[in-house]
C-alpha cells in the first residue's frame, strides 16, 4: 500500500511539473507551434522528475555506474513512449473537443497522464528496474 501511495504522490508531482512547464512555456511563447512545443517540454520535465523519484523511492534502484544509470533511464524513457502516446492523445482530444480551451486541455493532459502512469508502473517493474544491465 505504501508503494501505491508514493507512486500516486510522485505521479502528481510529475504531472504538476509537466503541466507547470507547459504553462510557463505558453506564458512566454504563442504561435503556431507553441502548444506542441509546450507539451514536448512538459513531457521531458515530467519524465526526468518521475524517473528520479521512481528510481529512488519506488524501486529503490541503485545504478552501478553512470553508464548503467543511462541505460536504465533509456529503458525508462522507452517504456514511456507508449504511455506518452496515451497522454498526448487524450490531451489533444480534449484540446479539439473543447475548442482550444487551455483549462480543458490541461484536464485532458492530467487524465492522460494518470492512465499512462498506471500502465507505466507495470512496464517499469517488469522491464526497467530489474537490476540487469
Amino acid at each position: 500500500m505504501r508503494i501505491a501511495v508514493y507512486y500516486l504522490l510522485f505521479a502528481l508531482i510529475a504531472t504538476l511539473a509537466n503541466l507547470g512547464a507547459q504553462d510557463g512555456y505558453l506564458r512566454l511563447h504563442r504561435g503556431g507551434w507553441a502548444i506542441p512545443l509546450s507539451v514536448a517540454l512538459g513531457t521531458v520535465v515530467g519524465l526526468v522528475v518521475k524517473y528520479v523519484l521512481d528510481k529512488r523511492y519506488i524501486f529503490r534502484f541503485h545504478a552501478r555506474h553512470a553508464g548503467h544509470d543511462l541505460r536504465t533511464f533509456s529503458l525508462y524513457a522507452a517504456m514511456g513512449l507508449l504511455t506518452t502516446g496515451i497522454f498526448w492523445g487524450v490531451e489533444a482530444a480534449f484540446h479539439f473537443w473543447f475548442s482550444g480551451d487551455d483549462v480543458m486541455r490541461y484536464a485532458g493532459g492530467a487524465l492522460g497522464l494518470g492512465i499512462g502512469y498506471l500502465i507505466k508502473y507495470r512496464l517499469d517493474k517488469r522491464f526497467v528496474f530489474t537490476g540487469d544491465g
